[in-house]
């Protein structure tokens, strides 16, 4: 299980989120900085990766299509890369359970 780290987020979380989730890339390391989000997430079902992202569009891209990808959501406005870290850090167990759970395609996280 991996991430592709959508492009509103920090390229600093793929060393955060690496050991847990090898294989973890951001869409920078892509090339995917100014592609449709519709590429990114047709490259992330591909590629067998799950997306982090901030984006409302992902939210309503897994509410139309389902999984994969599964999206987790991160509902932080303006967040410091260290406040999505802790955030991150808090839900470990939630993500993990979320990833392991066939039935469900969005996790949206907030404080």
């Amino acid at each position: 299980m991996s991430f592709l780290i959508d492009h509103n987020l920090s390229p600093r979380l793929v060393d955060h989120l690496g050991d847990r989730y090898p294989g973890t890339v951001h869409t920078r390391d892509l090339g995917f900085e100014r592609s449709p989000d519709m590429e990114v997430w047709r490259h992330a079902a591909a590629q067998g990766h799950h997306i982090l992202t901030k984006d409302t569009d992902f939210e309503q891209l897994s509410m139309l299509h389902g999984a994969p990808p599964k999206v987790v959501w991160l509902r932080v406005g303006n967040a410091s890369t260290q406040a999505v870290i802790t955030l991150l850090d808090r839900h470990q167990q939630e993500i993990a359970d979320f990833l392991e759970d066939e039935e469900r395609s969005l996790l949206a996280l907030s404080y």
